[in-house]
């Protein structure tokens, strides 16, 4: 299946895909978005689809994933952004201490951590990143999924081991 064949495919799944983003969302700006996102990661990642699977399911398994990943990221970023009129001193010298160019040696340095990943440590560790399930990695790489469990590990400890600087207490 070329490129063009698998995009109007998925586009025929669109109204689907909205009526599906709709029940996580509950908003019809969000839904759009939702279904905006998965498009683009199910174009993005075309050659991980493997002809014969189902193509519905697996469009919902990337909304699914992309919707988790979205609601945790926007919870995460709730938990630091205080909704007080007046902040204490403590919250202050939190949001006083950081800054876009401490936030920018900070991604260089997770990026070159990445960078020194071997391959076989870095599709795995980055595609569980990204959203993906054990089983599906497995599958894409072609290898058992203990081992995809083993590679994911050990790519983080040694992210955690070049990052040491960033550990802040346990």
């Amino acid at each position: 299946m070329n490129k063009l064949e698998f995009n109007t495919l998925i586009i025929q799944q669109s109204e689907s895909l909205r009526a599906y983003a709709k029940n996580f969302t509950r908003d019809q700006d969000d839904a759009n978005d939702l279904v905006q996102d998965t498009l683009l990661k199910a174009v993005t990642y075309f050659t991980n689809f493997r002809e014969g699977t189902n193509l519905k399911g697996w469009l919902y398994t990337i909304m699914k994933n992309t919707f988790i990943n979205n609601y945790r990221r926007i919870i995460k970023t709730n938990s630091f952004i205080s909704k007080e009129e007046e902040i204490t001193s403590a919250n202050l010298v939190v949001s006083a201490s950081q800054n876009v160019g401490e936030n920018r040696f900070v991604m260089d340095d997770i990026n070159q951590a990445l960078a020194n990943l071997s391959e076989e440590y870095y599709i795995p560790f980055t595609m569980h990143f990204e959203g993906y399930k054990y089983h599906e990695i497995s599958d894409h790489l072609n290898i058992p999924i203990g081992t995809v469990k083993t590679r994911i590990h050990v790519a983080r400890k040694v992210m955690k081991k070049t990052l040491t600087a960033y550990q802040f207490g346990d």
